[in-house]
């Protein structure tokens, strides 16, 4: 492939992409992905934010359709589903992510890429080529658009937004020419900016039902002949130009066709935003080897690198439970108490006084060997000094979740249900028959509705 035009080589892949061209290694982790997305969607039901831009979203849409709104059991057309799907999957803090790019996949590919299939007739194997093609796009996407970038720009909502154009123009059969044009329009409208999180807002939710229905509406508007920019990109007034002071344009088209980025993506274990990983599993391995209480540990010294004090730095006194998922020390202490931060751990003792008492004795530092491992790698280090006078450490190499940390079929399978559960968004016989379909996913043809009205 030649590196004078990534943009529309990146295009032309996405276009080009076949089932029998990738491995069956990939495609089984795709299914493991998409039952990992399916639970974190039933997670949103009831929340306010989800609800309130569902009710926008569905008030603009028809009021019966062939794309289906998880959480309420009711067809629209596919952008309003992949909308409000897309926000409802972003909620509970537990959908994917993958390192390098610092990038969300599955809650702007996979709303995506359902509403799409469904609309269209297309067969599960359809859906999983589609779903491989917006990873590889935005994965490469958020690497190209660097650490400069994430330091002001939420890269779901902005990589986001051509990774979801690649799913929808890979399901209506784009050409490599009018993938190209679907990039651009999605590109163009490519946004998410981090401010929010100071203000315990709730943007982050915004940002992927706007990058889902935006990249939807690119490749369908492709479809249909509207041109956009052929370097959205890499162009003098591209992305990158205006988004970015260390873009590298190599990373768009790096090891495509052979390196599969969509296999590199890791599960989030605790609920919370994954910079709070790596310390939480380096407290918990001290916690577990000295058997401390809580109110054993004087303070904490979490060593980081700098994409997580500039988006957890902010995060003061956490006023919301979608805050508290950004804040280090709520993090910890949650996770030193009850061994995992899960989302009813969350609900339930995020203003906890013990919570707060133990927040304020954490701080971050960054770490020179932690940052210089970013974003390839999470290293995890914590300093711990007890009440009796110890001083501890601990390391994690790679938290849970992460490739060669991941989690099992069994484990998603118990994942997925605690999130269904969690909201009552499906009872457990439903959570069994939806993750059977799952597994066989590359067999189902076509793509139908998950739940009965």
């Amino acid at each position: 492939m030649s590196n004078l035009h990534p943009s529309r080589d990146l295009a032309a892949f996405a276009a080009s992409l076949r089932h029998d061209a990738i491995p069956p290694a990939v495609l089984r982790r795709t299914e493991d992905l998409f039952l990992d997305w399916f639970g974190s969607a039933l997670a949103g039901r009831g929340a306010r934010p989800v609800e309130a831009l569902a009710r926008f979203w569905l008030s603009q849409g028809p009021q019966d359709g062939p794309s289906e709104v998880l959480i309420h059991r009711r067809g629209t057309s596919p952008m309003v589903a992949a909308a409000v799907n897309a926000a409802s999957s972003h909620f509970a803090e537990q959908d994917d992510v993958h390192n390098g790019s610092v990038f969300h996949p599955a809650t702007v590919v996979f709303p995506v890429a359902l509403a799409v299939a469904q609309a269209l007739g297309r067969s599960g194997r359809d859906l999983l080529v589609a779903s491989v093609a917006g990873y590889e796009v935005g994965i490469r996407v958020g690497e190209f658009l660097g650490r400069s970038h994430y330091k002001v720009f939420h890269t779901t909502g902005t990589a986001g937004s051509v990774a979801a154009a690649a799913t929808a123009g890979r399901l209506l059969g784009l050409d490599p020419a009018r993938m190209l044009d679907a990039f651009g329009s999605a590109g163009t409208q490519g946004a998410g900016l981090w401010e929010f999180l100071r203000d315990a807002a709730d943007s982050k939710q915004l940002h992927t039902a706007h990058a889902a229905s935006t990249g939807l509406a690119s490749a369908y508007l492709a479809a249909d002949g509207l041109t956009g920019a052929k370097r959205i990109l890499e162009g003098a007034q591209g992305m990158a130009a205006g988004m970015s002071t260390d873009a590298d344009p190599e990373r768009l088209v790096d090891g495509l066709g052979t390196r599969w980025a969509t296999a590199e993506t890791s599960f989030k274990y605790h609920a919370s935003c994954r910079h709070t990983h790596p310390a939480a599993d380096a407290l918990l391995q001290v916690v577990r080897e000295h058997r401390l209480g809580l109110d054993d540990i004087e303070s904490v010294v979490a060593r980081v690198h700098q994409g997580a004090i500039d988006v957890l730095g902010p995060v003061v006194n956490p006023s919301t439970v979608h805050q508290a998922k950004f804040s280090m020390g709520t993090v910890l202490a949650i996770a030193a108490m009850r061994g995992h931060a899960g989302v009813g751990e969350f609900d339930a003792d995020f203003q906890a006084a013990w919570a707060a008492a133990f927040r304020d004795r954490v701080r971050m530092e960054l770490d020179e060997e932690v940052d210089r491992a970013y974003p390839a790698r999470w290293i995890g280090k914590v300093d711990v000094a007890t009440r009796d006078g110890r001083r501890l450490s601990g390391r994690i190499d790679e938290p849970k979740g992460d490739p060669g940390n991941t989690l099992s079929r069994p484990e998603l399978e118990d994942k997925a249900l605690k999130l269904a559960r969690f909201s009552g968004g499906a009872s457990d016989v439903e959570m069994a028959q939806a993750t059977a379909r799952v597994w066989a996913l590359d067999s189902e043809a076509p793509v139908g509705r998950w739940f009965a009205a």
